[in-house]
């Protein structure tokens, strides 16, 4: 009888290898605003340890791409930690028009501090916490909105809480707060001492494949230079900027992530524990000096060595180093408005609101017909319309027709159009994908291309459906990766399907992508 059994047990073993292969810890890292372009752009002057080593020894897929329009961090976040496209989880953007009370509903903001209060789709770490008992999730950001749309509900997330720069959470995932490693962190300041009094380049300059610099000290700056100083682009408010705004904020939260694996003891058993890592400085510098920056340059040559020894540390630490790394971004991003021949005009927003509810007063009447504007989406009110016996789809169509006549506008549809029509193809299909039915716009926007909306401390941005912002790296790296490039299309829903699979859990609900058949054994 026990002969038995134990040849049973072999053959279920053998029937089912892809539990045996499961990785102890699953670790994903979103670099804000990279390009598909900037691991082979800059790989140059990256060290053998950090980019290189996922690189060389990983599975790179070449061609991938966020199938919708609006490719701003919390719309993609979503995406990345659910599977689904903004039309089915429902992440329009960072805050969005409740039309029944005309109020602005913030994505994150509760009664118990940030958390995912409108967050409709599951995510990844609430599928594993739910089909694989005894796994522990943690979600690391600098901001939290990051860091809550990642984790979703439940587990353990932390942010840099802007007065102090120190590490937070809320009562929403911990009511006790942070643990007291954390807190003996904050009340010695440790974050305080990542941030140098000078952002100086790391390399000769020589070495600097870009050319434009606004506030990075350069290495061979003259004496005159650094006496008489310049104007800086970006006038840092606090240490909250300064950690922001500057590859202080990588080094933080890298180094938050390794002392989280030590204390949660995550990768130590046999059920799969998940690190979600958001890293929004380098969004916050893109925004600020432009992909074609030496401060852009510079901070992906140090996130390179803060990477290289995060990487060393996870696969030390993991028993057999059965760990898988995936590393990709949330988006890309425009090139600075102001290079090139013909710089490209920004989109004043606050005009557009203005203009257009002066046109439906010409129309039908003074009133506040304009609620809000957000992210190239525009809500009108519908207690006005409603009250004025107005039909609701014809006003909307009227806005989006007014909205062509825009310096930048490229496309305009009303939210009718995308209820009542179904757009398989093109512009529209992208645009129907970022639609939510319950959140988003009237009428949504698409700038033409190299346009962005007019923001200040923003030299370039996302939120577009062209290639410069829907195309993004993914790599992966780890036991059973193989080292090999993969070069067609790959939809970015897949990644969080991929990811369940490798850790032995079903995809998460709302999930619309196939896992990646290089990464897991279909």
């Amino acid at each position: 009888m026990t002969r038995k059994l134990l040849l049973l047990a072999i053959a279920a073993l053998a029937a089912a290898p892809h539990l045996a292969a499961r990785p102890r810890l699953i670790v994903q890292i979103v670099v804000g605003s990279m390009r598909a372009e900037d691991l082979d752009r800059y790989a140059g002057n990256f060290g053998d340890d950090g980019f290189l080593r996922m690189t060389r020894g990983g599975t790179v897929y070449t061609d991938c791409r966020y199938d919708f329009q609006q490719t701003t961090t919390p719309v993609a976040l979503a995406t990345l930690s659910s599977g689904a496209m903004p039309s089915t989880h429902g992440v329009i953007g960072p805050r969005w028009v409740d039309y029944t009370s005309n109020e602005i509903v913030s994505l994150t903001d509760g009664r118990e501090g940030p958390g995912a209060y409108h967050l409709i789709a599951p995510t990844l770490g609430e599928t594993m916490r739910r089909f694989a008992p005894g796994s522990q999730t943690v979600t690391i950001a600098a901001e939290a909105a990051s860091a809550v749309t990642l984790a979703g509900h439940g587990g353990a997330a932390y942010w840099l809480e802007p007065r102090r720069c120190d590490w937070a959470t809320s009562p929403y995932y911990a009511a006790a707060g942070v643990p007291e490693w954390i807190a003996s962190s904050n009340r010695e300041g440790y974050n305080l001492s990542y941030i140098a009094t000078e952002w100086r380049t790391l390399l000769d300059r020589n070495r600097y494949l870009n050319t434009r610099h606004f506030d990075i000290a350069l290495s061979e700056r003259s004496r005159k230079e650094a006496k008489e100083g310049k104007k800086r682009c970006i006038e840092y408010a606090d240490d909250y900027d300064r950690m922001l705004y500057t590859p202080a904020g990588n080094t933080a939260v890298l180094g938050l992530a390794k002392q989280v694996i030590a204390q949660y003891r995550l990768g130590s058993d046999e059920t799969p524990d998940l690190l979600n890592i958001c890293l929004d400085t380098p969004r916050r510098i893109s925004e600020a000096y432009g992909p074609e920056s030496i401060e852009v340059e510079d901070m992906y040559y140090r996130l390179d060595r803060d990477l290289a020894d995060f990487l060393t540390f996870v696969f030390a630490y993991v028993k057999d180093q059965n760990a898988m790394v995936v590393l990709t971004s949330d988006h890309g991003t425009s090139s600075s408005f102001d290079l090139g021949e013909l710089p490209a005009e920004r989109f004043n927003a606050r005009q557009f609101e203005v203009i257009v509810n002066g046109f439906l007063n010409v129309r039908y009447g003074i009133g506040d017909w304009v609620v809000a504007y957000n992210d190239l989406c525009l809500w009108l009110n519908h207690n006005l319309i409603y009250e004025r016996g107005l039909n609701l789809a014809e006003v909307q169509n009227e806005v989006a027709i007014f909205a062509m006549q825009f310096g930048g506008v490229s496309h305009a549809l009303a939210a009718s159009a995308m209820r009542a029509s179904y757009f398989g193809s093109g512009y529209a299909r992208r645009m129907q994908n970022s639609f939510y039915p319950r959140r988003s716009g009237d009428v949504i926007l698409n700038l033409m291309p190299g346009w962005i909306e007019e923001e200040d401390r923003c030299r370039a941005a996302s939120g577009s459906m062209y290639g410069y912002d829907t195309e993004v790296p993914l790599v992966f790296y780890g036991k059973d990766a193989g080292a090999m490039r993969v070069n067609r299309r790959i939809d970015m829903t897949a990644v969080a399907p991929t990811l369940a699979r490798l850790a032995g859990v079903r995809e998460p609900a709302a999930s619309e992508g196939s896992p990646l058949e290089e990464i897991v054994d279909l």
